[in-house]
């Protein structure tokens, strides 16, 4: 393994570990702690740009520009993380388990077909 991808790694999982504790903290009522879940879940999400930025700068790469076709491979991917995430609640909060299923199965789809349009297919 590489140093720079290990130095990624380690990074990209504490600053995953901060957002998703951090969003837990807001979105759960039970904890009481919501202003402090959003000053948690927000580092980390910062933490995790910042682990973006140093990553490219220990493989000598530039960042992607972000022009049109970058935009919308990018609106794509978050369209299917909330397809898949309404697939999720609608199976663990709603109880609707079948349709539920298949908006998921749905959001998967989408996540794989992210692979041939960020490479392509040769």
């Amino acid at each position: 393994m590489k140093k720079s991808s290990f130095i990624a790694l380690l990074m990209g999982t504490i600053s995953g570990v901060l957002f998703s504790l951090g969003m837990c903290m807001a979105l759960l009522p039970e904890w009481n702690a919501f202003m402090e879940g959003v000053i948690i879940g927000g580092i980390g999400l910062i933490f995790g740009l910042i682990t973006l930025a140093v990553w490219f700068k220990m493989e000598n790469k530039k960042l992607p520009a972000l022009n049109g076709k970058n935009l919308a491979k990018i609106l794509y991917a978050i369209l299917a993380v909330l397809v898949l995430g309404v697939g999720m609640c609608l199976c663990l909060v709603w109880e609707k388990i079948i349709f539920g299923t298949l908006v998921g199965l749905l959001g998967i789809v989408m996540l794989i077909l992210l692979i041939p349009i960020m490479k392509g297919i040769k």
